[in-house]
Formats: structure tokens, sequence, C-alpha cells
């Protein structure tokens, strides 16, 4: 009996998995109503059909029907990025050709060539991106070819990686912070430069909610407590500028919204304020509905309004209408006080240029269609083609490269002829001489910047005018690399240092020809390398150089043998080596070396803690398998940490603490605040008297009434550190304690 009601509640459980997917599949159809052509309903259909038929048998972690998924990121294409109906199939496609038993050559079939160009794309990208391989840079760099071949690709893989971010919380710890690091270093970068500024808000915003919960949490349920005050706060804000906006006969929409979770906690980190200090907790946005004539007037006209009803602050004013960023983004913005002394952040658009902020991309080229203009979005993928036409830096270089020079927020100088040329933040007047060309900066010894003489390392700043001076004796050395941030001019510089190294090693290669010729052994690559690994040298031209320079003499060459004309080093006596594999290794005896688990194997693996971040019992860590120190225990908030876990996922060990009560910790707390008499007794009482917490040092420094103490305290875990920072607030005159890790 219980058999068949077991059928019956599955086969409806069928029933309204299908309705449910359906559902789905119309809410799709609904958004792209407005862009659908004759045929395209059918081709949708189909797209659907054959991905719902291809994925029948999968479901995803949550245990819902996989192709629930391909439906989502086809949504947020339509939806939220402002992609048509080519894009949306592709969408519903993108894991086909990977995941099942639909190939290319089907796709190609059924929908055409644009269609399955994509898919390929999209699979490349899912190939590269989700194996647990070392070369996550080097993929990243597959990637970038394939989105400078169609820009859609990248757009959809975002809206892919949304969805999955969206929906993480059945997905195992170390996969949650894989994904989530990889997402804070490149994918979220990439749709700020994409203009897609919603989603890459919310995609830092969800990284953080599983990188950093407990902080997450915090900075949530405070939004959610001061959510009335902060709406009543804007409605006040808005209502004179709303009258005076309104007898103008503009058309226009005003209202607040809050900035993201993860911008306030960077406030909080950056400014070492309280969130309640946190002065810009909202923007407040203007929308004005203009013709494209008079879009720049009425934007300046509203400006002016705000600034006759609240003081702007000067130093605040960023004017993106004489100058759009890269990625398309138009708009003006300005800080003002409002009531009760509050900064107020107020950004001014019109309609079109909202639509841009939004849907980036998309609607950039919707509105570029007519003009012949070349777009900055088509120099950037330009300059992006260059670099990536470099084969020769590593890809890690590379990565780092592309994040500074391409994904970075950037700034615009001109020209002494007035031309306007965008770099990075952070450029400096040697990356703009490389980004003139290659002979000027090569060639570049210094530089006027708004007439006056500067040193070619001079950061540039948004505004600037620069005139680079060139000398003919000038030549690139390897200190220009320590302070350039452009990818191209970091290459430049590399190629012709190694164009001089080898000009330097035929010096190098006519001394080690003599030697060997005395010897009898040939001058050949075979013999090069067993000289460069006696000598530990990398290679060969290193050796050569090295030989030039008189680095390396070659007098242990008497003790090679040869055979042949081969050469063979002496050998080493070496001390016999103990194996050991990695499951086998027994704690060490450090005393903070005996406390976590890891996984199954909790006692039987030796680890340090990272001095970078200095956890400690409680701290959310991971372990990480470094090439020479064997694991080492981070913060999953240390600095390090999201470039650890995106560029080396493969090399994350999942783990936690064990409780231990007999092993203390040294860390270090800041304290700040008043300087009144008997402070230090109160504090020292508190952490030794009440709390009986060991004191490893401590340094008290007052100036001008605020003092500020540095205290290094023993303890066991985060708690006794929590309850420790909780009691020190509750002190009477105390303004701050903060973590800091000891040296």
């Amino acid at each position: 009996m219980d058999t068949i009601e077991q059928i019956q509640a599955y086969k409806l459980s069928e029933e309204e998995e299908k309705k449910e997917i359906l559902r789905h599949y119309r809410a799709l159809l609904r958004v792209l109503k407005q862009k659908l052509k004759p045929g395209d309903k059918m081709l949708l259909r189909r797209a659907f059909e054959m991905s719902a038929e291809a994925h029948k048998t999968m479901r995803r972690k949550s245990g819902e029907p996989y192709i629930l998924h391909p439906l989502a990121v086809a949504r947020i294409c339509a939806e939220e990025i402002g992609l048509g109906v080519r894009s949306s199939i592709c969408a519903l496609l993108h894991d086909t050709v990977e995941d099942t038993d639909v190939t290319l050559e089907d796709i190609q079939r059924e929908f055409g060539s644009e269609i399955s160009r994509i898919v390929d794309g999209l699979t490349k990208i899912a190939n590269v991106m989700d194996a647990n391989s070392s070369q996550q840079a080097e993929n990243f760099k597959k990637i970038l070819l394939t989105l400078t071949d169609d820009p859609r690709v990248i757009l959809i893989k975002l809206a892919d990686r949304l969805h999955n971010m969206r929906t993480m919380d059945h997905m195992k710890r170390e996969k949650q912070l894989k994904i989530s690091s990889e997402t804070v270093y490149v994918y979220a970068p990439l749709a700020h430069r994409m203009g897609l500024y919603n989603i890459k808000t919310e995609m830092e915003d969800l990284a953080m909610k599983y990188m950093e919960p407990d902080t997450y949490r915090y900075i949530a349920q405070k939004l959610q407590d001061t959510k009335r005050e902060r709406t009543r706060y804007i409605n006040d804000f808005i209502r004179p500028l709303k009258e005076k906006l309104e007898k103008t006969g503009l058309v226009f929409e005003i209202y607040g919204r809050p900035k993201s979770i993860h911008s306030i906690w960077n406030k909080i980190k950056k400014k070492g304020v309280a969130f309640e200090e946190v002065y810009d907790l909202f923007a407040i946005r203007i929308i004005v509905d203009s013709i494209q004539e008079k879009e720049k007037e009425d934007c300046w006209k509203v400006y002016s309004i705000i600034t006759d009803e609240y003081n702007p602050s000067p130093e605040r004013l960023r004017d993106w209408l004489s100058n759009p960023k890269s990625n398309g983004y138009e708009a003006l913005h300005t800080t003002v006080m409002g009531p009760q002394g509050k900064w107020v952040e107020v950004q001014i658009r019109t309609k079109r240029m909202n639509e841009i902020a939004e849907k980036g991309l998309a609607a950039h080229w919707k509105y570029k269609e007519g003009k012949d203009d070349e777009s900055r979005f088509d120099q950037w993928f330009h300059q992006i083609r260059e670099a990536l036409a470099n084969q020769e830096s590593s890809s890690l270089d590379f990565l780092q490269d592309f994040k500074t020079s391409f994904l970075a927020e950037e700034i615009y100088v001109y020209t002494p002829k007035g031309d306007i040329k965008m770099l990075p933040v952070g450029a400096t007047a040697l990356d703009f001489a490389f980004s003139v060309h290659t002979a000027v900066g090569s060639k570049c010894i210094g530089a006027k910047v708004n007439h006056k003489l500067v040193p070619i390392s001079y950061v540039l700043k948004s505004g600037d005018q620069i005139e680079i001076i060139t000398s003919a004796k000038q030549k690139p050395n390897s200190e220009w690399l320590n302070f350039v941030v452009t990818s191209k001019a970091k290459t430049k510089i590399k190629d012709s240092l190694k164009e001089e190294k080898r000009q330097i090693a035929e010096d190098g290669k006519y001394i080690l020809q003599r030697k060997l010729d005395g010897m009898n052994a040939a001058y050949n690559q075979q013999n090069l390398e067993e000289i460069a690994t006696f000598y530990k040298i990398n290679s060969s031209l290193d050796l050569l150089y090295d030989i030039a320079v008189k680095k390396v003499d070659l007098k242990e060459l008497k003790d090679f043998t040869v055979h042949g004309d081969k050469l063979i080093a002496p050998r080493p006596a070496k001390a016999p080596e103990e194996k050991t594999e990695f499951n086998e290794l027994r704690p060490s005896s450090k005393k903070d070396n005996e406390l976590i688990i890891f996984g199954e194997s909790s006692d039987r693996i030796m680890y340090t803690l990272a001095n970078c971040c200095k956890p400690i019992p409680g701290d959310d860590v991971f372990g990480f398998i470094t090439a020479g120190e064997g694991l080492k225990i981070h913060r999953t908030n240390c600095p390090n940490a999201a470039r650890l876990l995106a560029n080396y996922g493969h090399r994350v060990v999942k783990t936690k603490w064990a409780k231990n009560k007999e092993i203390s910790f040294l860390t270090g707390l800041k304290i700040i605040g008043l300087d009144d008499v008997g402070v230090i007794h109160k504090i020292t009482n508190l952490i030794s008297g009440e709390l009986r917490v060991n004191i490893s040092a401590m340094t008290i420094e007052a100036k001008d009434g605020i003092f500020e103490g540095n205290v290094k305290v023993f303890v066991h875990d985060k708690d006794e550190l929590d309850n420790l920072v909780e009691a020190l607030l509750k002190l009477p005159g105390i303004e701050r304690v903060d973590r800091y890790d000891t040296e």
C-alpha cells in the first residue's frame, strides 16, 4: 500500500515539477515579449525543449530539476542585462554541450552558426573555469579571447555565475569559498567593466555572505534595524528638491537606494569607523527624461537646484557627463551636506544614461547603432586583443596585469594637443608614454604635467595634461617594472630587457664555447641544461648572461666528466632523505600546531598558521597547501584569501577548529579612547583581573586628550577575544577596539 502511495506522490511531484518548469519558461517569454520577431518563439521553444530533454535526468545540488538553471540564466540575460532572443537561446543551451550528449553540430544544424559559436565559447569557459586546475589564470586568458570574439559570451557567463552565486546554499563550504573568491577576484570586476553595476554589487554581496558570514549578517541586520529612520531621512531630504524640480517643468524620478553591504564594509574598513558613522549608507538618484540634445544641460540644471538647497563638498564632484567612463557610464555625482549634518551622495542621470548604467554593454550597443565613432568599449576590446597577442607573459602575471590594466577604475588625461587618453587609476607618466607609442616609452626620461617637470614615476590624476620628454640615450631598466601598471608598458619593458639580456649573453656564449672546446665537449642544448641545473639556474639564457656578467665563473667545470661529447655534472653527496606522504605527517611539537581538524584525517597533518592574518581558534579559516612550506591556515577574510582561492582552488583543504582549552594564541588589540585619569588601570584591571586573560605586552600613547593603546594578549579562541572586546567597549571613555595581527 505504502509503495502505491509513494508512486502516486512521486507522480504528483513530477507533475508539479513540470508545471514549475513551464511557469519559468512562460516568465522568460513574458520578459522577451517586446523583442520577439516572427519565428523567434518557435526557435526559443525548440531551444527550451532541447535543453529540457538533454538535462531531464539531471538535478542541482538542491534537488530541483537542472533545467531551472538554464531558464534562470536566460531570464537574467533578458531581464537584468537586456540581451535579446538569440542570447536567451544561447543561455538555455549553455550547459548542453558540456554536460549532455548534445553536440555543437546539433546546435549548428538547429540554430545556425552564430548561436553555435557563442555556445562553443561558453563551453570553453565552462571547461576551463570549473575544472579543478591550477591553470585558473591560463583559463582566464582563454575566456578573454572568447570575449573579444563576441562579448555576449561573457555577458551570458556573468548571468550564469550570478545565478550560481544566488543558489549556492546547498554546496560544500570549500566549494562556496572557491566560487566566491573567484567571483570577487575576476567576475565582479568584469561585470563592473561591462557597466553592469547592479550585477557587480550583488556578486560582491553574495561572495561576502559566504566568505565573511558574521560581518555580512551584522551589517544586514544593522541596515534592517535602521531602515525606518533611513526612509524618514530620505523623504525629508527629497521633499524640498522635489518641489523645486517640479517648478522647472522637467520630467524626473527621484528616490533613495541603500548602498551595498560590501561597499559599506569597505567604508568601515577604509575609514576605520563604526557602522553608525558611515555617512553615505544610501545614495539619492535623480533620473531625468530628456531628449539626447538637452541631456547635459538638464543634468547641470538639476545639479544647480540641488546645490542651491544643500551645500556640496567641492572635492566630491564627479563629472562623467563630459568624460564618460570607458564602459559607457555617464552621470553626474555630487556629495552634499543634508539635514542633521549628514553627507548624502546624489547621482544625476537621464533615462538613457540610467539604462546604460544598469544594462551596461547591451544598452551601450543599442544606443550606438547609427553612430560611426569608435566607442570606448571598442577601444577597450582593442587593448585587450593587444595584450592577448603577447603570449610571452606567464598567465598569473597576465591575470594580475589584466586586473590592474583593464578592470581598475580609470582616469582621463590630456595630450599636449588636447586629445583625451584613458588610463587605469595608479598609471604613471611612463604608462602614458608607452600608451602613446613603444618608442616614446622606451626613450622617456621625464615628463611635464600641467607644464611642471615631473619624474617618469609620477602618478597621474584625472584632468592632467602631460607632455613626454625623451632622450636617444635612454633605455628601459628593470626598476621601471616597479611602478608601471598598464599591461602594455610592462610587456614592452620586459621585451626590451630580454633583448638586452640576449645581447650580453652573447659574450657568455663565447666564453663557454671556448671552455667546452678545451674539454672536447659539444656546445649544445643538452650540455647547457646540464650546466644550468648544476648551478641551479633556470634557463640557458640566464646561464649565459650570468657567465657574461661574471656572476658564474666556470671553475667547477673541471669536476665534470665528458662522455663522448656529453657533459656529466658531479652529483653532490646527499644525506638520505626522509620520504613522508602528506597524510602521514605528524603534528609538529610547536604548541600552536595541534589544534585543527582537517576533513577526516584530523591528527595526522602538520601545518602552520599564516603570518599574513594570524588566525586564532574560532576564526573562519581554510587550509592552503603551499609549494615549499606544507599546509598553511588562513582566515577567510585574510587580505590574500581571494587571490589564493581564485587562482589555486585545487590546493584548498577543508578546515575546522577542534576544541582545545590548553593552548593560548597571541593576538593584538588596538584601543582608542579619551585620555582620562586611571584609564590604563581600568583596562589592565579588566583584562588581567576580571577576565583573567594574560597580557604579553602593552603600549599606550596619549596626545591632545586622545589615547591609543596596543595590547598583546594570549587568548584561547575567538569567543574569548570577542568577550574581551565587548567588555572593553563597555568601559567609560573607550571609543573603539580593533583586532590587529601581531608581528
